[in-house]
């Protein structure tokens, strides 16, 4: 995209386009059209649906302070915020994601019924669990037809299979979750097949909910149902919490098994260190790099300024829209030199792949263990694993706004 000549509130002569193309020439790195936001300064005006002009935020140090901003709106239904889609279908189909789209108080009394499952220790304990289903999906994948596709053998079962046990919801009908989740985060999809995707997954959700609370198990589900019989949370809000850790629980993570096993098929001294290690602070030190260099949420993390804030020698108004983008804060040189070499060894730890501030992702904890147990399983137990095509015959999700693989057939 071409950018347009104007005068922005914050004094430039230029107004780029957003969001700019994706490009195929650098799969596993933001656009140069995306890369070039970063020229304008931490914080650039740019043109989005029709005549408005949100902040994009590039910089690292902004991005963690306005993360953090109070005076910062996550609800979308706010004049002025930036909408990923045409405004004037925003809304078609209701697409109600529980606590993520809500400011506090609400925010924070609903976050706080889940936030206790997702604890470090809490996840530590079911790592056993998840190695188990790591060696399960690969014993079939290798007793299976090769070559396989990847995604569907292994990235996308594991995330699925772990959510749904802690969830409790049933894993046969993760074909079912799995394809109206892939619409829910399609960029191509129209509003109303976003819509009518989610409206299934809230109709599965209540349905489940409605089960346990006539037979509870030892579940999430089951304990929104104990706190909708203790008058502290609705049916509705726990149907809408489901929806929103079942469709977050599986989508991301499977996304960054993928791609990151692409990614470090490209790096194999650096796939070697993780084969060939015993110490867990190696792994862990790679998954915070796959983290940050991959950066898989595009088209940012979106904000309405409920007070004018001055950061950066700018000054942003209240009701205009903020775009915070991740992927250029993730390698904004001032914090990780050499910010387009994958370096596994380096310390990524202060990447915002999950965010910051109160509405930081609050499923990380899982996701970061379930990917240092999964990366090391698979190349300790398949050391000649290989793709079939080479990089430009794979279908990257340049079509969703989580970013990722569609199939990865691999051989060994």
């Amino acid at each position: 995209m071409t950018s347009t000549s104007a005068t922005s509130a914050a004094g430039a002569t230029e107004v780029p386009d957003f969001p700019p193309p994706r490009s195929a020439e650098c799969p596993f790195a933001p656009s140069p059209g995306m890369r070039a936001l970063s020229g304008y300064g931490p914080l650039t005006r740019v043109r989005s649906w029709g005549d408005s002009t949100p902040w994009a935020v590039t910089g690292h140090a902004e991005q963690k302070a306005l993360l953090s901003d109070a005076r910062l709106s996550v609800e979308f239904s706010r004049p002025g915020f930036p909408s990923p889609v045409d405004p004037s279908h925003a809304h078609a189909g209701g697409t109600d994601l529980s606590f993520v789209g809500m400011d506090d108080p609400e925010h924070t009394r609903l976050r706080r019924m889940v936030s206790g499952a997702f604890t470090v220790k809490r996840v530590e304990a079911m790592r056993p669990r998840v190695q188990e289903m790591a060696d399960d999906f690969v014993d079939a994948m290798l007793q299976g037809p090769a070559p396989a596709d990847l995604v569907q053998s292994l990235a996308l079962p594991i995330p699925s299979l772990v959510i749904s046990e802690m969830l409790g919801v049933p894993y046969e009908d993760h074909e079912f979750f799995q394809t109206n989740s892939k619409a829910i985060v399609s960029a191509v999809a129209t509003p109303q097949e976003r819509g009518t995707a989610h409206s299934n997954l809230a109709a599965y959700l209540d349905e489940l909910v409605g089960r346990k609370l006539v037979e509870p198990g030892d579940d999430l589900l089951s304990g929104f149902c104990a706190r909708i019989e203790g008058g502290e949370l609705t049916r509705r809000e726990a149907a809408a919490m489901g929806v929103l850790l079942l469709l977050g629980g599986h989508e991301t993570t499977a996304n960054m098994i993928s791609l990151g096993t692409l990614l470090l098929l490209q790096h194999p001294e650096q796939l070697a260190l993780i084969r060939d290690t015993d110490d867990p602070a190696v792994v862990r030190d790679a998954v915070e790099e796959l983290l940050r260099f991959l950066s898989i949420v595009h088209l940012g993390r979106r904000r309405t300024a409920l007070e004018d804030i001055e950061i950066a020698g700018r000054t942003i108004r209240a009701g205009d829209g903020v775009i915070l983008l991740g992927e250029l804060a993730n390698r904004d040189p001032s914090v990780f030199p050499d910010p387009d070499r994958l370096d596994i060894t380096r310390d990524a730890r202060h990447h915002q792949a999950f965010g910051a501030g109160s509405h930081h992702c609050v499923g990380q904890p899982l996701a970061r263990m379930e990917l240092q147990v999964v990366y090391p399983t698979l190349f300790r137990r398949i050391p000649t694993l290989r793709t079939v095509d080479g990089v430009d015959s794979i279908p990257f999700k340049y079509d969703a706004v989580i970013y990722g693989l569609h199939a990865l057939p691999v051989a060994w």
